[in-house]
């Protein structure tokens, strides 16, 4: 009889052919891409209590079913300032109330989803010439969004705009708008729900749009812990809130409706970029004229702030808030180019070694080379796009700690800048 299968040491007694197929050794972790964005916004059409993922196609596609608007409509500015240079949204909608609704004979219509948008819907009902059969519109300012046709009320039930219900047969009628749907104030609370959804969703960078003192103070506590307690690494853009002095909270200088382009624009920007002197091409107007020593004033204040040059406005200096300069902490945590190489880091091999060696890999000498050769390919990759410099095997040490089960790893980078300063001397013969 001849048997067979796998091993896992060499301890068979009946003759066969034992057979393992594994993989060529090769490092698991990479680079996780950028882009991610998450906001909380006041609409009055959309999901709710609930956060969703919006990419840029699906904007560009779908804008009026997600929204309730044309992807040029001035309501979806927010938005498209956003996708100037981010991939992603994680969306929370702010403000929902109650559902617009109408009843037409036996059948009774109720907008999909709540808020004042639902009042520019309407239902209109026309007779099939040849048959005995209706075709029922659904409009949104005018436009047709959806028209199918049935024989009776039973055979309707929803699209992406409204829900019908009722039963019994179809009248005639040349059109009922939508009515009674309402839009709530936003609250802190809701705020406090988003941010609680939102923990739980894998972002870059989170914005608040707003100039509510206490509800920037939640985001930036939100931001605090994050960082220093769970090891999540992201970074949160607010107006005119400088006074957070800490690298993880940017703050808007010129306008609050700019936070919509700098937190793409941040959460889009690679681990080897800057957006120092990056031009501004969103749709806002807004006033960028400032003296020199505004400037300047705003750098050392830790603003972002833009300003104009030669017809252009750009980006100053891509910094954050933080300003309390220290031996330990230096001036090049006030630098988002470098904080995002840091935090890059810190997510990145978090990811890597929750994935594949936490409970997977043994923690003895060759289980520790193992890892030790994963960080190496990792910090090898960083060097290769130019996001740290001068590195080699011999910046990272790794041992056993105190528990059986833990890994003590020491390392040294040197992350990389973009030039933003140019000193020359010019000695003339």
């Amino acid at each position: 009889m001849a048997t067979g299968g796998t091993f896992l040491t060499y301890n068979k007694v009946l003759p066969g052919a034992y057979i393992n197929f594994v993989s060529k050794a090769r490092a698991l972790g990479t680079i996780a891409d950028r882009g991610v964005m998450a906001m909380a916004l006041k609409n009055n059409w959309g999901e709710e209590n609930k956060i969703i993922s919006i990419t840029a196609e699906d904007f560009q596609k779908n804008s009026l079913s997600i929204f309730g608007y044309e992807y040029t409509s001035q309501n979806l500015k927010p938005i498209r300032e956003v996708f100037k240079n981010a991939k992603e949204i994680k969306y929370f909608r702010l403000g929902t109330g109650e559902k617009a609704r109408a009843v037409i004979g036996n059948l009774t219509i109720n907008a999909k989803y709540s808020g004042t948008r639902g009042n520019s819907i309407k239902i209109k009902i026309a007779s099939n010439v040849d048959d005995e059969n209706f075709t029922v519109y659904t409009y949104i300012d005018e436009g047709i969004v959806d028209e199918v046709i049935v024989s009776n009320v039973d055979e309707l039930t929803e699209n992406d705009f409204v829900i019908f219900s009722g039963t019994g047969e179809l009248a005639e009628n040349a059109g009922t708008n939508l009515s009674e749907g309402s839009d709530n104030e936003v609250t802190n609370l809701e705020y406090s729900k988003f941010l609680s959804l939102v923990e739980a969703e894998s972002f870059n960078v989170l914005i608040y749009d707003g100039e509510d003192e206490q509800t920037k103070g939640l985001f930036e506590s939100f931001t605090k812990r994050l960082r220093e307690d769970e090891g999540v690494k992201i970074c949160t853009v607010l107006y005119n809130y400088k006074k957070a002095d800490f690298e993880g909270i940017i703050s808007v200088k010129n306008d609050k409706n700019l936070v919509y382009w700098v937190g793409g624009a941040l959460a889009g920007a690679e681990i080897n970029q800057s957006l120092t002197n990056k031009i501004y091409d969103g749709e806002y107007e807004f006033d960028a004229k400032f003296s020199n020593n505004q400037l300047k004033e705003a750098i050392e204040s830790g603003e972002f702030v833009f300003y104009y040059d030669a017809g252009d406005i750009r980006v100053l200096k891509d910094i954050n808030t933080f300003v309390s300069f220290s031996s330990e902490k230096n001036s090049d945590f006030s630098n988002n180019q470098i904080i995002r190489v840091l935090d890059s880091t810190a997510n990145d091999i978090a990811r890597i070694f929750n994935d594949y060696y936490l409970g997977k890999i043994q923690n003895d000498a060759l289980g520790r080379d193992i890892f030790k050769s994963e960080l190496i390919n990792y910090f090898n990759q960083l060097q290769a796009i130019r996001a740290i410099d001068n590195f080699s095997s011999d910046d990272i040490s790794i041992k056993k700690g105190t528990e059986k089960g833990d890994v003590i790893v020491d390392l040294m980078i040197e992350p990389v800048a973009s030039m933003d300063k140019l000193y020359m001397k010019c000695i003339i013969e």
